[in-house]
């Protein structure tokens, strides 16, 4: 199936492991060039630029802070100029700081919101202008199956993950007129960088939790993410798709 995204331009947040990692690499194999925007794994990102463009793509690697609005901006014009246009965004960028709720520290709160809500929020209106100048784009925000069920220990996540999902629903409202789609994946548990830091007891519930028996990789949710990405996908918009082998059933 033609998904049509060759010779398009995506902009990735979080782009230097895990599920950006493997949707880059998805989106470089269907055609695209891509930017991945990464601060804490940068020098991942870098790496995978270059192998991006080692195998004849073309890539770049932008150090930013994803709660900064202005390097936002920067980062979509850098984009931009690079390769001559935009046409997809994808908003991975997250972190976690668990605690239970009496004692969840304010940095604890205000960093996960900074990262995973805010920074989805900046990139999003910095594409905004370009997607609309062009009549078409492609958003797809990463929230998580917590954002729709809550989790003990991960108020602030959660949380953040749910104000993720009410933006995608806006946003999809707000710029539906102007061809451009903005959907939604929730993950179960992934097996990325984040996770390794849980007990094996922990990952092994969230496996017989889940009707497949297994915990995700990252490349189960890039290929619904590169999906939503595509023409194939040009009537779905504001929608949420549980990417957990039915963990959250």
């Amino acid at each position: 199936m033609d998904l049509e995204l060759a010779n398009k331009a995506a902009l990735i947040t979080g782009g230097g492991r895990g599920i950006g990692a493997e949707v880059a690499r998805a989106l470089a194999r269907e055609g695209c060039d891509v930017a991945l925007v990464d601060l804490s794994a940068f020098d991942d990102a870098e790496s995978l630029a270059a192998e991006l463009r080692s195998l004849g793509g073309r890539a770049l690697a932008i150090r930013a802070d994803v709660s900064n609005l202005a390097a936002a901006k920067e980062a979509v014009n850098t984009t931009v100029s690079t390769f001559g246009r935009l046409d997809v965004l994808v908003c991975n960028a997250g972190i976690a700081r668990d605690g239970m709720v009496w004692k969840l520290t304010e940095s604890a709160w205000d960093e996960v919101m900074a990262v995973n809500l805010k920074g989805t929020f900046a990139y999003c209106q910095a594409v905004a202008p370009v997607f609309r100048a062009q009549g078409s784009g492609r958003i797809v925000t990463v929230a998580s199956i917590n954002g729709l069920r809550g989790k003990v220990g991960q108020a602030n996540y959660a949380a953040s993950k749910a104000g993720v999902i009410a933006l995608t629903k806006t946003l999809a409202r707000e710029l539906g007129n102007k061809g451009i789609t903005v959907n939604c994946v929730a993950p179960g548990m992934v097996r990325t960088e984040m996770v390794s830091a849980l007990s094996d007891a922990t990952r092994q519930n969230a496996a017989n939790e889940s009707a497949l028996g297994r915990i995700a990789e990252p490349d189960d949710v890039a290929s619904v993410v590169t999906f939503l990405c595509s023409a194939r996908a040009k009537h779905l918009t504001g929608t949420v798709i549980k990417v957990d082998g039915g963990q959250y059933i």
